[in-house]
């Protein structure tokens, strides 16, 4: 193990990777108030900093063996160090990639003039096929990262970090899928600086690197999520393994709402989108700072890749704010009768709603479901205090999986019969769409132009982070109060269009009135 310094020093990296820079993350700092700094190896030109150990393995085959080509598993950076490094030396490379990898990771691998075969559903069924072919073939298998010199390809990152440092700092939080990352950080900076805090992060479903420490052994898992497809790995190498028993201090683990978060966060101070392996180092930095109250620490952390899918952005959007508890998401229950609604306005005053949901029902008691922005989890809880200070029931959904992957897009339903009651058989339903200048406390003030005595029996709202927001609102009225409501149209001079006789209204959500 001793000898992991000497090949660190001596790894040939830079025929094709690049020092990266080590930036201050300004807004990070003072939320968190400590100094935060970020390794951007999402800046290689592979987008990640996997190019670095690839190369460094690569470089030291012999002529015959370049002759022969090359062979990797990898869901996706690995693949690309691999196949920029095999192009640089002109040899063949044939990547074998999970089924599961974004397309755009696949579509830079391919750039290349790699060979890609897709095969199982995560990575560990890749390498079994990678190794099947590489002994039936003679190719060279070049290994993630469980390879001494992919190992000492990677400790470069911390050769640079220290010589880029005004000073020592304090911890360097580092991702940890098959652990070669931190094998290779740790191995070198432990030997210069032992006084510096080594800190792996994990997500909590694909725990493997924590479990094993613990255990003292490796621990291979049964099945790893698939969200932080880069570190999505059931067991850790045994040389990156040694490595972090002697080498890391401790392991972080999060969950995929606070990934989401770090996205966010890493984009709001540098406008780079980093995918979630690769903002898996700032969400535990932010974690650990939370959970063991850091102040006015010095803290890096490994911004190791950006090969983002773009269609899973939606799902970081919609999930961000809650990872960083700046939105909660709440079952508030109301009065089933007219003027209900303005009530709850009243206590959100102008506070901005991501999401405001509400479907007349059966029986005296209604359901609204909403997301509301706070500050913070004691804002949230000051929130909560306050509807039920109102009289209103009030359930907190934050945590609920179920409410924030399904319920949330499925409050709705029919019109209960019994809203005939509520205008004497004489009623109709009058289904609107609006638009308005989306701001806070926008929302609010288009409730209270409602005429407090219609009967409101759908409202939905989303913000979408577009400049206008989108409101559908369900109204019963007498059947010949019909200019009334026409009436209010001109009067709030919004863009309107009525879906009364929209053919999905009527399908899944139309009223059964007579």
């Amino acid at each position: 193990m001793e000898d992991y310094l000497q090949r660190i020093l001596r790894a040939r990296v830079y025929d094709v990777a690049e020092e990266t820079p080590l930036d201050f993350a300004k807004n990070l700092s003072e939320r968190l108030q400590n100094q935060v700094w970020l390794k951007r190896e999402d800046l290689q030109p592979v987008f990640s900093f996997k190019l670095r150990g690839a190369y460094n393995r690569m470089s030291r085959l012999t002529k015959e063996e370049l002759q022969r080509g090359v062979i990797a598993s990898s869901a996706g950076n690995h693949a690309q160090g691999v196949a920029l490094s095999a192009s640089y030396l002109k040899c063949k490379a044939v990547i074998v990639m999970p089924v599961t990898t974004p397309l755009v990771k696949i579509k830079a691998v391919k750039a290349h003039n790699a060979e890609v075969l897709l095969h199982g559903d995560n990575y560990d069924e890749a390498y079994q096929e990678a190794l099947r072919i590489s002994s039936r073939k003679g190719l060279n298998f070049i290994h993630p990262f469980d390879d001494p010199e992919v190992i000492a390809g990677q400790g470069t990152i911390g050769v640079e970090v220290l010589r880029q440092c005004q000073k020592p700092p304090d911890a360097i939080y580092v991702a940890v899928g098959g652990g070669g990352l931190i094998g290779g950080i740790g191995a070198y900076v432990k030997n210069i600086w032992p006084s510096i805090q080594v800190i792996g992060v994990e997500p909590n479903d694909a725990n493997a690197m924590s479990l094993s420490l613990k255990a003292g052994k490796r621990i291979k898992l049964s099945s790893v999520g698939l969200f932080a497809d880069g570190v999505a790995v059931k067991e850790v190498g045994e040389n990156s393994f040694n490595l972090a028993k002697k080498y890391v201090d401790r392991m972080v683990t999060v969950s995929n709402d606070e990934i989401c978060a770090a996205i966010k966060d890493v984009f709001e101070d540098t406008r780079s989108i980093l995918e979630p392996a690769g903002a898996l180092s700032i969400a535990g930095l932010k974690s650990d700072i939370s959970n063991n109250h850091i102040k006015g620490s010095n803290l890096i952390a490994i911004a190791c890749g950006a090969n983002m899918n773009f269609d899973r952005l939606r799902f970081v959007a919609e999930r961000a704010e809650i990872g960083e508890e700046r939105e909660t998401m709440l079952a508030v229950e109301i009065p089933e009768e007219a003027g209900s609604l303005r009530k709850v306005c009243k206590v959100l005053e102008t506070r901005s709603l991501t999401e405001f949901s509400y479907r007349m029902s059966e029986g005296k008691q209604a359901q609204i479901f909403m997301g509301v922005e706070v500050e913070d989890k004691l804002d949230r809880d000051n929130l909560i205090k306050n509807i039920e200070r109102a009289g209103l029931s009030c359930l907190d959904l934050s945590d609920n999986e179920l409410a924030k992957m399904h319920l949330r897009h499925m409050v709705g339903g029919r019109l209960p019969t019994s809203a005939n009651l509520l205008c004497k058989d004489n009623c109709i339903e009058l289904l609107y769409r609006f638009e308005f200048p989306e701001r806070p406390g926008a929302l609010m003030q288009f409730v209270n132009k409602l005429n407090p005595e219609w009967s409101i029996s759908i409202f939905h709202y989303r913000n979408h982070g577009a400049d206008v927001g989108r409101i559908v609102v369900g109204v019963l009225i007498q059947k010949d109060a019909k200019t009334d409501w026409d009436e209010f149209l001109q009067e709030i001079g919004y863009p309107s269009w009525d879906e009364t006789n929209n053919p999905a209204y009527k399908l899944f959500l139309g009223a059964n009135l007579h």
